[in-house]
């Protein structure tokens, strides 16, 4: 089931346009300012009452899913093709470029990302696909013997929390920063540049931990 398929049956006319107008807003809103942004503000921008939006989006959640839907697809689409790539270190890079292009672009794509989002079926659902994804482009790098056996799906989490913060860091003076640093990274990720790692990665239990964490640390702020 596709995230628009949630919404059940068509809206009439009226009803459809302010739909639109609100998930155009909230694309606009939580790619400048993330998944925190204000709702009043997403509801100021659509022309609508803040009750309208709520009728439409019961959740935050419910509108996040909305306005990130086209984002989603292009990612989950894009890395499809990587896999389809004949060189698996080519795929690999192609789908790590892809990934941190989507996250330089939009503040919000970044912050869902990053995070989890425990009792949400679709979020949980997106982000499962999104890790089986990572897990099929590593591995089919590492079977080549081009990327070091030790990396794990953590790893590359950790690299997408790392590049979220350079990319906050670097929007307006430098924003293409992210493409040096990343490259620099995939040199380390290379087979023949393996050496001992002083620590074992995260277990995938710690991993969810730390991404419900930083969600719920977010929300604090």
């Amino acid at each position: 089931m596709t995230i628009s398929e949630v919404r059940g049956r068509p809206l009439r006319r009226d009803a459809q346009v302010r739909y639109d107008r609100l998930v155009a807003a909230a694309r606009a809103e939580f790619a400048a300012r993330g998944m925190d942004a204000s709702l009043e503000r997403i509801a100021r921008d659509a022309g609508v009452a803040i009750g309208t939006l709520y009728r439409h989006f019961p959740t935050r959640m419910d509108l996040l899913l909305a306005a990130f839907e086209p984002r989603l697809r292009e990612f989950l689409g894009e890395a499809e093709t990587a896999l389809q790539i004949e060189d698996p270190w080519d795929g690999f890079v192609g789908y790590l470029e892809n990934l941190f292009r989507l996250q330089a672009g939009d503040r919000g794509f970044n912050d869902f990302l990053s995070r989890r989002f425990p009792g949400n079926a679709a979020t949980e659902s997106i982000h499962d696909e999104m890790c089986l994804q990572i897990e099929q482009v590593l591995a089919r790098a590492q079977d080549a013997g081009r990327v070091r056996p030790d990396i794990t799906r953590a790893d590359i989490v950790n690299l997408i929390w790392f590049n979220g913060r350079m990319i906050d860091a670097t929007r307006i003076a430098a924003p293409n920063a992210w493409r040096r640093q990343l490259h620099i990274m995939l040199d380390a990720y290379r087979a023949e540049r393996a050496h001992p790692l002083p620590d074992p990665p995260m277990t995938d239990e710690q991993l969810y931990d730390a991404m419900v964490q930083l969600n719920s640390a977010d929300q604090g702020r």
